[in-house]
């Protein structure tokens, strides 16, 4: 299972140098719009505190990577270009756009939190985020309202031609409509409760309407804010201002600085200096001049004071916290490892269990699962068991 997410912005916020930073690929990056005319997609990483030390055992990754107990597992960045003014109407880049978004997981939305792009992405100065982050949310609000709609009139269309066996039903007619989004019958019926409406889309009214796509919206397409350019005063004013907005209480906010994730990163690369994805914190082991050192010590403050240059965060929080996904190591309770030990580490759903990882591991191991061992308990698990985050688990199967 791959998830993929989806890097969004309007132009010259810094999306194609949070991307780079990222994958440390080579898209091009410019002060102007539609630097990215095309989706890039590349290979970045979700940083996972590594098991094989709890089991005296060295980790041999058959994919990513581990430092110093971090183990890194590979997921798809989609760098997404085409976000416009009624992208939804299809202006611009917008179906495109709008295609390449649907085959997200998640979004991090890039803003320039040092307003000095204004919504076309022209340099200015004084603009307020506030405006990219609600600009985006209409766009996306308005794309599901016209699909929505769309679903609404097949509702009234089977009521206008109803037959004695055959019940209309407005949830299996809207999650068919809606499927590209990933929303099931009861999906529809949640999101239709959490409103307080009663489940007659024809009877809703254009505010109702708008709420059930915005609903729809928060639950399939969650969204993480990467709060970029914070290391500039004008960015750290408008993040405390919009962080202390209750409108924004419903978004998760990261205070990010891709310049600074891809110089550590080439730093490390080049020896500089020795820096882990994701850490507050490096150390300059390599020979390097004053200014270099001057523009690293600056680096260094901005990732102290905020966990970190957030470009891993986001991406973390993204898939952990928004999808909610746990990490599962296969594992050998005996500590016979014949291929090597752990050296694989997949994302699951957040409610996977123990027989759904065995037919993630292949569908014959599947078919043929008798049942779990969790290696640290040694206990033997069911398949309905639910995993934890981190869980390692031998699977005992017939095949």
């Amino acid at each position: 299972m791959s998830y993929r997410i989806g890097l969004v912005g309007k132009p010259s916020v810094g999306k194609s140098t949070f991307f780079n930073a990222a994958t440390m690929n080579d898209v091009p990056e410019g002060a102007y719009p539609f630097t990215t005319i095309d989706p890039s997609l590349g290979e970045a990483y979700v940083g996972v505190e590594c098991a094989a030390p709890e089991f005296d055992e060295d980790c041999e990754p058959s994919v990513g990577v581990c430092r110093d107990g971090r183990r890194y597992v590979p997921v798809k960045l989609v760098d997404v270009a085409g976000l416009v003014p009624d992208a939804h109407e299809g202006k611009g880049m917008g179906n495109q756009f709008l295609t390449d978004l649907n085959e997200t997981d998640v979004l991090v939305h890039v803003v320039d939190f040092s307003g000095t792009t204004d919504a076309e992405g022209e340099p200015t100065e004084g603009h307020d985020p506030r405006e990219d982050i609600d600009f985006l949310e209409r766009e996306l609000d308005m794309w599901y309202l016209g699909v929505l709609e769309k679903g609404i009139e097949k509702v009234a269309s089977a009521y206008d031609r109803p037959t004695p066996d055959d019940e209309v039903k407005p949830a299996r007619i809207l999650a068919e409509q809606l499927s590209a989004f990933g929303i099931t019958d009861d999906g529809v019926k949640r999101v239709v409760r959490s409103l307080d409406l009663a489940l007659e889309p024809t009877e809703w009214g254009t505010e109702e309407r708008e709420a059930v796509a915005r609903e729809t919206r928060k639950r399939t397409k969650p969204m993480v804010i990467a709060a970029n350019k914070m290391d500039t005063p004008e960015a750290r004013e408008n993040y405390a201002a919009i962080t202390d907005d209750p409108a924004y209480d419903h978004l998760t906010i990261v205070p990010t600085s891709a310049h600074a994730e891809k110089a550590l990163k080439r730093a490390d690369e080049s020896g500089a200096v020795e820096y882990r994805p994701g850490d507050d914190e490096f150390d300059i082991v390599g020979d390097i001049s004053e200014d270099q050192r001057a523009g690293l010590e600056s680096i260094r403050e901005f990732v102290a004071e905020y966990g970190g240059t957030g470009v891993q965060t986001a991406l973390e929080r993204a898939l952990f916290d928004e999808l909610g996904l746990k990490a599962v190591f296969p594992g050998s309770a005996s500590g016979d490892w014949s291929k090597g030990p752990f050296r694989d580490c997949f994302l699951m759903p957040g409610d996977a269990t123990a027989e759904e990882f065995a037919y993630h591991l292949h569908s014959d191991i599947g078919d043929g699962f008798l049942h779990g061992i969790d290696c640290r308990s040694d206990m033997q698990v069911g398949g309905d068991t639910d995993l934890d985050h981190r869980a390692v688990l031998e699977v005992v199967t017939t095949n």
